[in-house]
C-alpha cells in the first residue's frame, strides 16, 4: 500500500525533515504516526499526497512509484485517497450534503450516485438529521464528522487524518478514531497522525515515531521480534 525505501526531505531552507527514512505500510493496516511538532510528520504526509517531492528514495503508493507520477496525473492520484485535515475545511455557504456532495462532483460521479451514496455515507458517521444545516450550525465534532464522510464518500483504498482531533473537544476525540476503526475493519487502509498519547494508547494499533527525520520506534518491528521469540 505504501513504502518508503529510503526516503530524505531537504528543503530549500537546509531543514532535513527526513532522513533516508524506510518503512511499509501493508493493506488494510491502521497506523498512528506520531512524534513532537516539527519532526517530520507533516513532511511525510505531503510527500505521500504529492505536495512534496523527495530528495533521494523511492515511495511506492498503491503500486506507483510517486517519483514517477507527472504532474498533471497528481490529482488523480490524491483521488485515490481520502484525506482528513484538522481545520475541517468544510465550505461555509455549502450544507453538510453539499459538501460531501462535492467530493463526488470533483471525480465526476452522477447526480443519481451523489443522491445514493452521500446519504449512506451520512448514515455512517450519524449525520443523516444534519443533511440541511451549514457548517456554522455544527459542533467541532459534527464538522470533523462531515470532514470524515468526505474523504470516505468517493470509497478510497486509503485514509489519511492529519490531526484529525485537534480541533475538536477530547472527550469527542474517542469518537472520531472509533468511527476510523468501523472504517478500517472494512478494510480501508487508515494513516493517522496525532500528538494524542491517550488516544494511541487506547486503540492498541500500530504506532510509528517521528524523531529528528528519522524513525525512532515502529511497535510493528516489537510485535515481530516478539512473535520470532
Amino acid at each position: 500500500m505504501i513504502e518508503f525505501k529510503n526516503v530524505s526531505k531537504t528543503y530549500s531552507n537546509g531543514t532535513h525533515a527526513l532522513k533516508n527514512i524506510s518503512l511499509k505500510i501493508d493493506k488494510g493496516e491502521f497506523v498512528f504516526i506520531v512524534g513532537s511538532s516539527g519532526a517530520g510528520k507533516s513532511t511525510f504526509l505531503k510527500l505521500i499526497m504529492c505536495e512534496e517531492k523527495p530528495n533521494g528514495g523511492d515511495i511506492i503508493v498503491n503500486g506507483k512509484n510517486l517519483s514517477e507520477v507527472k504532474k498533471h496525473d497528481v490529482p488523480y492520484l490524491r483521488r485515490t485517497m481520502g484525506i482528513v485535515f484538522q481545520d475541517f475545511r468544510l465550505i461555509d455557504n455549502m450544507t453538510v450534503f453539499e459538501n460531501v456532495a462535492f467530493a463526488m462532483h470533483i471525480v465526476g460521479a452522477s447526480t443519481k450516485e451523489i443522491h445514493k451514496r452521500v446519504p449512506y455515507i451520512l448514515g455512517l458517521v450519524n449525520l443523516k438529521k444534519k443533511a440541511n444545516c451549514r457548517p456554522s450550525e455544527l459542533s467541532g465534532g459534527e464538522q470533523q464528522r462531515v470532514g470524515l464522510a468526505r474523504a470516505l464518500v468517493n470509497n478510497p483504498k486509503l485514509i489519511i487524518a492529519d490531526e484529525p482531533t485537534g480541533n475538536i473537544d477530547p472527550a469527542l476525540s474517542y469518537e472520531i478514531v472509533d468511527m476510523l476503526n468501523e472504517i478500517n475493519r472494512r478494510g480501508t487502509t487508515i494513516l493517522m497522525v496525532t500528538h494524542e498519547h491517550s488516544l494511541v494508547k487506547h486503540f492498541h494499533r500500530r504506532v510509528v515515531e517521528i524523531h529528528d527525520g528519522t524513525i525512532l520506534a515502529d511497535s510493528a518491528e516489537k510485535q515481530e521480534v516478539r512473535h520470532e521469540g
